[in-house]
């Protein structure tokens, strides 16, 4: 039994992942592995759903997590909203074409995606934008119950638009920022939280953090939370309403494959609807928008959350998305994800020579997003030829090459192949000196 792939205990505890079997040499390697893709992806229940996809046959496409791949169907949608409601029914269409309604109507289509109940999920804006709506009324909220909580505790490893945003936010109410890495984030509330910002998978590691217990624990000491699922809606069941969230916000051109800048999502739980008080509440979020009055009355529910006119043309365009959705239980996308990285990782152990790459992401099932990040000295370069190969992951500077699994398109021939040529690539790309990468931390 071989173990070529090196770990890392320094973030997720030591990941190598044993190949089965005495092998010898690449091509029995590669006959063995290849064969059991193929069985797997013959008994994938989720398998037939890459039809909807316009992908090809010469590509493999890891990079879901930074934007889903376009379902196929959405271009004549799209074309119908272009030519029929904006060509020619014009301004009817916010009415006739229910342009009007779409951003409730659309977060109740993402609702049991992300385990949510009807009208707590509206569809507008960016998750930047959603984010300082979040991050400003929950301190609102929180200030309301008890003055003293002057503190924003933020994911250290944050997404850096969380962290800008959320120093933003503490600016414009009078609280303080306190970084707090997510492994200690229940230790470090106390009564003078306010809000935790905190993201649901890690960006850089896949590292899948603990909401249910991030969650009671906020609770607990009296503190809000604020969760962000830019990693998580699609890609895994989040269970928003069982497990108390109080805010949360998520992008839709991920998992989702709503297109790129496609509008987010901003949930807010029933409890706190009546008293959410947003920091832009702007003409949409009126309970009669078009009365035109000078002061602002919030409307009721999550459609106070939206302000401006909502893009039209990207917002229709995801809700064509949602239709692959159809039928697809989310738990069933979890299991394969699993399965998947699972077996990627085992391929790169079986594939990558001795010492080029370390995993990043979390063994444990409990712990794994739905991504793989290695870390690779050589990142760049190795993630260029492997572009240029037809494997497309992304990169994030300086050295950690990722890898995302979106299960309703990546089959396991998929991970074989891009485990495979990744072992080629790094045999071909010179290892960097020992002193270079000593320079850059690695």
């Amino acid at each position: 039994m071989s173990e070529s792939l090196s770990t890392d205990e320094s973030l997720s505890g030591p990941v190598a992942v044993p190949v089965s079997g005495p092998l010898s040499g690449p091509e029995p390697k590669a006959r063995s592995l290849a064969g059991r893709a193929a069985a797997l992806d013959a008994e994938d229940e989720l398998a037939g759903l890459r039809d909807l996809f316009t992908l090809d046959d010469d590509t493999v496409y890891l990079d879901g997590n930074s934007l889903g791949a376009l379902p196929r169907h959405v271009a004549g949608r799209l074309q119908d909203v272009i030519s029929r409601q904006w060509g020619e029914l014009r301004i009817r269409s916010w009415t006739e074409g229910g342009w009007w309604t779409a951003p409730e109507r659309i977060g109740d289509r993402i609702a049991p995606l992300v385990g949510a109940g009807q009208g707590r999920i509206v569809v507008g804006d960016s998750t930047s934008v959603n984010v300082f709506k979040a991050v400003v009324a929950a301190v609102r909220l929180a200030e309301s119950a008890d003055p003293a909580r002057d503190e924003i505790l933020v994911d250290a490893t944050t997404f850096p638009t969380d962290g800008y945003i959320a120093r933003s936010a503490a600016r414009m109410t009078g609280r303080r920022i306190v970084p707090v890495d997510p492994a200690e984030l229940s230790g470090a509330l106390g009564p003078r939280t306010a809000v935790a910002l905190v993201n649901h998978v890690d960006f850089r590691t896949g590292r899948l953090h603990d909401l249910p217990g991030i969650t009671a624990a906020a609770h607990a000491a009296g503190a809000l939370v604020v969760w962000d699922l830019c990693h998580s809606a699609g890609a895994l069941p989040v269970g928003l309403d069982e497990h108390g969230v109080d805010l949360a916000v998520g992008c839709t051109y991920k998992y989702l494959n709503g297109g790129p800048g496609s509008p987010a999502f901003l949930y807010v739980a029933e409890r706190h609807q009546a008293a959410f008080d947003s920091p832009l509440p702007g003409w949409n979020a009126h309970t009669d928008p078009f009365a035109m009055a000078q002061d602002f009355a919030a409307a009721d529910g999550a459609v106070r959350g939206r302000v401006g006119t909502p893009d039209i043309l990207s917002m229709l365009a995801l809700e064509a998305a949602l239709d692959v959705w159809e039928g697809v239980r989310v738990e069933a996308v979890r299991a394969k994800s699993l399965a998947l990285t699972d077996f990627f990782l085992e391929c790169v152990a079986a594939y990558a020579p001795a010492g080029r790459v370390s995993s990043m992401t979390p063994a444990a099932h409990a712990e794994r997003g739905s991504q793989v990040a290695l870390r690779c000295a050589e990142a760049p370069a190795v993630m260029a030829e492997l572009i240029s190969r037809g494997v497309i992951g992304d990169l994030r500077r300086p050295d950690v090459l990722r890898f995302g699994f979106t299960p309703l398109y990546v089959g396991f021939a998929d991970a074989e192949r891009a485990a495979r040529v990744l072992g080629e690539v790094l045999a071909e790309v010179p290892r960097q000196p020992a002193g270079e990468q000593r320079d850059r931390g690695v």
